[in-house]
């Protein structure tokens, strides 16, 4: 059992950053995500009813929940989103998956977590990979500038994701139980990119379609909350530290895909590129084994 909702964990993550390439096209990035967010919080709060659990939330711990939120289900999802309008999706979700990276950054900068030889190793190597796969672009970067805009939104995507999974850690250390916590921050989220889009004067219409409405569901049910569910559970069958390597298989599924239906060359700078940031992921999580496990997004990762 533990291996199959290892694997299934892994394949639903990766699979979910082509279907979000596609949702990314079919309105505003914000819009979507709004949506997306808002399925997943009414699904979890559901649950949680369902489960008799108290989803009220402390006064100390809402500014925290509010800001998970946004920096996880908001702007990391529509970074995201807009790199994969740019860029295909395989490159896109290997970038964001660096955000174990920021992630032990910031919590070494911020919550003065220790930072190990073997993390610092593994930091150094995803950054390099991820100059590597952008070597070549940044050697035509006048005729490549959706390229480039595409990987600085992956980045951002990141980046946001790593300072979301670091107060989400906190968040969790203070006895938020998961269903509430995702919740809440979903909500929070959907609240966030809404405003952004009616602020940034974006559209509400959608590809009103089948493929757009599966894509949908397909990414708020099954790639967030139940993936979620097989994720916490793979968590308490094999603990934090052992789970945590199906997001190091994320991105090897989401290339993959990429190449099948979105014909993305799998060339030497990205293969070698990759498998640097693999390696970097690798030693970071295993540098982390006492850490509490991460709340991830379905690539979201994305």
């Amino acid at each position: 059992m533990g291996a199959f909702l290892f694997a299934a964990t892994a394949v639903l993550w990766g699979s979910s950053a082509i279907v979000t390439g596609q949702q990314a096209v079919s309105g505003a990035p914000e819009v979507s995500v709004g949506y997306r967010m808002a399925v997943v919080s009414l699904v979890m709060f559901a649950w949680s009813f369902m489960r008799g659990q108290n989803v009220s939330l402390r006064r100390p711990d809402r500014p925290w929940v509010a800001l998970q939120g946004i920096l996880f289900f908001g702007l990391a999802f529509i970074s995201f989103y807009h790199a994969t309008t740019l860029i295909t999706s395989g490159i896109a979700a290997l970038v964001l998956s660096t955000s174990s990276l920021f992630a032990a950054l910031i919590g070494w900068l911020f919550l003065s977590a220790p930072v190990t030889v073997r993390m610092l190793i593994g930091i150094v190597s995803g950054i390099a990979g991820l100059g590597v796969i952008a070597l070549p672009q940044l050697a035509v970067v006048s005729s490549n500038a959706e390229t480039i805009s595409g990987v600085a939104f992956a980045l951002a995507a990141a980046a946001c994701t790593g300072c979301g999974t670091v107060v989400a850690m906190r968040n969790q250390r203070a006895g938020i139980p998961i269903p509430v916590l995702i919740s809440w921050a979903a909500l929070c989220g959907a609240a966030f990119s809404f405003a952004l889009a009616y602020f940034g004067g974006s559209s509400f219409s959608v590809d009103v379609s089948v493929t757009y409405f599966a894509g949908l569901a397909y990414l708020a049910i099954i790639a967030s909350c139940i993936t979620f569910f097989m994720y916490f559970s793979l968590v308490q069958r094999i603990g934090a530290a052992s789970a945590s390597y199906t997001l190091a298989l994320v991105p090897v599924v989401a290339l993959l895909l990429s190449a099948v239906f979105e014909n993305l060359t799998i060339d030497a700078y990205v293969l070698s590129g990759g498998v640097a940031v693999l390696i970097g992921n690798i030693l970071v999580l295993s540098s982390q084994e006492r850490r509490t496990a991460p709340v991830i997004p379905s690539m979201k990762e994305e």
